[in-house]
């Protein structure tokens, strides 16, 4: 399922969804939103023009009615500095038999997408840019690639602030560490398992240089 016209829109959105994560099998992954770039800004028949927020009320509402049927989202990519639409369809199935295993109450997602809402505009301030990767160290062995790898968040969120990643490192001392990594020569996003230690050989955690 592909995405419609794209329409210049240098300006985001003082407020938005952002996207986070994208479950895999879910009715997102069957589309072109990917995260951390992307933002859900409404849905198609919602006037851009006249909305400077979007309402996520009545997107939740327009979700729930539109269960088993094409939704066309609007959706600002902070890459392209545009907004699209993109059709997805709608439905719990997919997670269905996932959701009972766990809890008889819960309610499966109609998306599929993890989302936040905050002005897109500032989401993506704290990139982490690999610039050197120590011989024999962590960030070797997770495959990170000096200058064209940039660590956007990690599997609970994006960074909010300066200091949130060598905290979070911190916090997941010989423990594994889920991060996003965006490679600039291959324009991809890929998930990276760190495992930051103090015997791997070299000074620091990771044994990378950030810029």
């Amino acid at each position: 399922m592909g995405a419609g016209q794209s329409t210049s829109e240098a300006h985001p959105p003082s407020q938005a969804l952002h996207v986070l994560r994208v479950t895999p099998s879910s009715p997102a992954s069957q589309t072109n939103i990917e995260p951390f770039f992307d933002f859900i800004v409404g849905f198609e028949g919602d006037s851009l023009s006249s909305h400077s927020n979007i309402d996520v009320n009545e997107l939740e509402k327009i979700v729930e009615s539109h269960e088993g049927r094409v939704l066309n989202l609007l959706v600002w990519s902070s890459k392209n500095q545009d907004t699209r639409v993109v059709p997805i369809i709608p439905s719990r199935g997919w997670s269905q038999s996932e959701v009972l295993e766990h809890d008889s109450n819960a309610q499966p997602s109609l998306l599929g997408l993890s989302m936040r809402m905050c002005n897109p505009e500032f989401a993506l301030d704290n990139v982490w840019h690999v610039l050197d990767v120590l011989e024999g160290s962590p960030a070797e062995s997770a495959g990170l690639v000096p200058y064209g790898d940039y660590i956007t968040g990690w599997s609970g969120g994006v960074l909010s602030a300066e200091n949130d990643f060598y905290d979070l490192v911190e916090a997941h001392i010989d423990k594994p560490l889920r991060v996003y990594v965006y490679s600039h020569d291959f324009d991809a996003l890929r998930e990276v398992v760190l495992v930051p230690n103090r015997h791997w050989g070299g000074e620091g955690l990771l044994g990378c240089v950030f810029g």
